[in-house]
């Protein structure tokens, strides 16, 4: 097996600690590390508790990658697998970074230091405090030192880092919906320019362009190989054609369908497809002095392929929402429904009884049983022949005009839409008497 800075790479892992720092350990007594394993492991002073995240041959690579252990300095050692009073104190140097980065940025602002503290990394054993900071320019933060020092009694560690770096430490969401790069798998920043974007076709805005950190995305990169090869085929100058009908200009370009758009001069908003073997043939006719008669007759086709399913509930229709609510049916209420049965039953046993007439506070009133009953339909008011009553159930001698006369010919009352409305307010549950309260009288 090959050895790195005079260690195997059996004998190697890779420890992870807060947010994205990593390093080396070599393990002298030979003790089983999994990827995951909490262990102890030997510090500039005293003991730091980290995660094993690699081990075996990747641990090889990934030291020929970062040219680790090339220096010829020794790799520190790990001491054990983390016991349980490790981990607990772990885990109470953790929960006191949030609040020491408060008072941090609270000092800094007291001393009018022109710097921001991005994080703070206790170490496992609690002896010492890295704080993380950004500045535009350099920082003499001596004196914020020994106020740091004196505040928490700790020995304090200034590490100043990019704001790529910063934003990988405290990590996020990025615009595509996954977990930012730099705080997942990306190690190494390289520079990004505008440049990468013009050469995929991107619109220069600088809102999009960049990242959570307000720089250029270093997902720009990612593709910029692939672009570069395509571009190969394309004419390096984008000439200008000439044709008989005038003079085209380039406009846009298609790298992966190896199309180029051109319009006329006089006619801008006109589009003409050309592919690349075109483009070449008109730029050689052009440079022999020859110019044909119009780009409509070399334009290609643009095939536009469906999709391969059906609309079958109508998902895709952009108009589903605007068809007009079909108007709601009226229902009627069971209450209403059940009374009209139960007035009818009484007259189909019984029949037609005639009127009947009582006495009520000294007037007398006559009551007609077979023009009083509400109808199923209408609900008409009891006591008022002229309401409720369809043209089939209308009493013998009944006057359409006396209706509209406006007087009730039984107990001279108003007739009318007034009275009309006045019984549509009122409830329709009033009980009809019993033959054995009703009382006749001469």
């Amino acid at each position: 097996m090959e050895r790195l800075g005079g260690h195997s790479a059996n004998d190697t892992v890779e420890v992870r600690f807060k947010n994205t720092r990593k390093d080396f350990y070599r393990n002298p007594d030979g003790v089983t590390l999994n990827p995951g394993d909490i262990v102890a492991v030997e510090a500039l002073s005293g003991h730091d508790v980290g995660v094993v995240s690699l081990t075996g041959e990747l641990v090889r690579l990934q030291m020929n990658r970062k040219k680790a252990g090339n220096d010829g300095k020794e790799l520190r050692k790990v001491y054990r697998k983390a016991r349980q009073a490790d981990i607990d104190k772990w885990q109470e140097a953790r929960e006191r970074e949030k609040p020491t980065m408060f008072k941090a940025r609270k000092t800094v602002s007291e001393l009018g230091l022109n710097m921001k503290i991005g994080d703070v990394e206790y170490q496992a054993d609690q002896t010492k405090a890295t704080f993380y900071y950004t500045a535009d320019e350099r920082v003499d933060f001596r004196q914020l030192i020994k106020v740091l020092a004196d505040q928490f009694r700790i020995r304090i560690e200034m590490r100043q880092i990019g704001a790529r770096q910063e934003a990988g430490r405290l990590g996020g969401i990025g615009s595509c919906g996954r977990e930012l790069c730099c705080s997942t798998w990306l190690t190494d920043f390289r520079s990004v320019s505008t440049s990468a974007a013009r050469y995929q076709q991107l619109s220069i805005n600088p809102v999009k362009l960049a990242g959570q950190c307000g720089k250029l995305k270093c997902c720009l990169n990612y593709e910029l190989d692939t672009y570069l090869d395509a571009l190969k085929q394309f004419p390096n100058n984008e000439p200008r054609l000439k044709t008989q009908k005038g003079l085209a200009y380039h406009q846009k370009t298609d790298i992966f369908k190896g199309l180029m758009w051109y319009t006329y001069e006089d006619d801008p908003s006109n589009f003409i497809s050309l592919s690349v073997d075109r483009v070449k043939e008109i730029a050689s006719l052009n440079e022999k002095g020859e110019r044909p008669s119009e780009l409509k007759n070399y334009e290609e086709e643009i095939v536009v392929e469906e999709p391969d399913y059906e609309n079958v509930v109508g998902q895709d229709s952009l108009t589903r929402f605007d068809n007009l609510r079909k108007k709601r049916k009226k229902k009627r209420t069971k209450g209403r429904a059940g009374q009209g049965n139960n007035d009818q039953g009484p007259q189909a046993k019984g029949g037609n009884q005639g009127p009947q007439t009582r006495k009520e506070g000294g007037r007398s009133k006559t009551r007609n049983r077979s023009n009083n009953k509400p109808n199923a339909k209408g609900g008409g008011r009891p006591g008022n022949p002229n309401k409720g009553n369809t043209p089939k159930n209308k009493p013998e001698g009944h006057k359409p005009n006396a209706q509209k006369s406006g007087a009730n010919p039984q107990n001279g009352k108003p007739g009318g839409s007034e009275n009309r409305n006045r019984s549509r307010k009122r409830p329709n549950n009033r009980r009809k008497p019993s033959n054995d309260q009703s009382k006749t009288t001469s």
